[in-house]
């Protein structure tokens, strides 16, 4: 299984959110910090807003920030969503699966019982475990944060 780049950049622009709290930030900024597109980061952006993980304002003093504490926001909860295709083999879509031993085989059990492990270990954690030691995430991502 791999992780869409979509969802690994609604992961980072959650953590970077989470080192400012109270602070708003631009997909500019973010975008740069990561150097990474700013275009692929407004779609994220919009799917993170929608999904109520970060309320976005526009306008001078305008901005990103997180619409809920980090410890609130489920990592499983955010993989869920961000990925578009969850499909680990093809007998997963019905509508497109021509396997032939589908009706005898056990496979699409044992991968859905794997998929499902995978989303209860993220489950486990929060964004607050992401960015447990923010001094080393800021320093990287060269942002100024307030000592604490």
């Amino acid at each position: 299984m791999r992780l869409t780049t979509h969802t690994d950049y609604a992961l980072r622009v959650l953590m970077y959110l989470a080192l400012r709290p109270g602070e708003s930030s631009t997909i500019q900024e973010i975008a740069e910090s990561y150097a990474i597109s700013k275009n692929h980061l407004m779609k994220v952006v919009q799917n993170l807003g929608a999904a109520g993980w970060i309320e976005t304002s526009r306008g001078r003093g305008g901005g990103l920030r997180l619409a809920k504490p980090p410890e609130a926001i489920d990592l499983g909860a955010v993989v869920r969503a961000t990925e578009e295709d969850l499909a680990l083999v093809e007998c997963f879509k019905p509508e497109q699966n021509l396997c032939a031993i589908t009706s005898a085989c056990r496979l699409k059990g044992v991968f859905a019982e794997a998929l499902e492990a995978f989303f209860q270990v993220l489950s486990n954690y929060t964004l607050a475990d992401l960015v447990r030691r923010p001094r080393s995430l800021a320093r990287l991502l060269e942002l100024e944060i307030e000592a604490g």
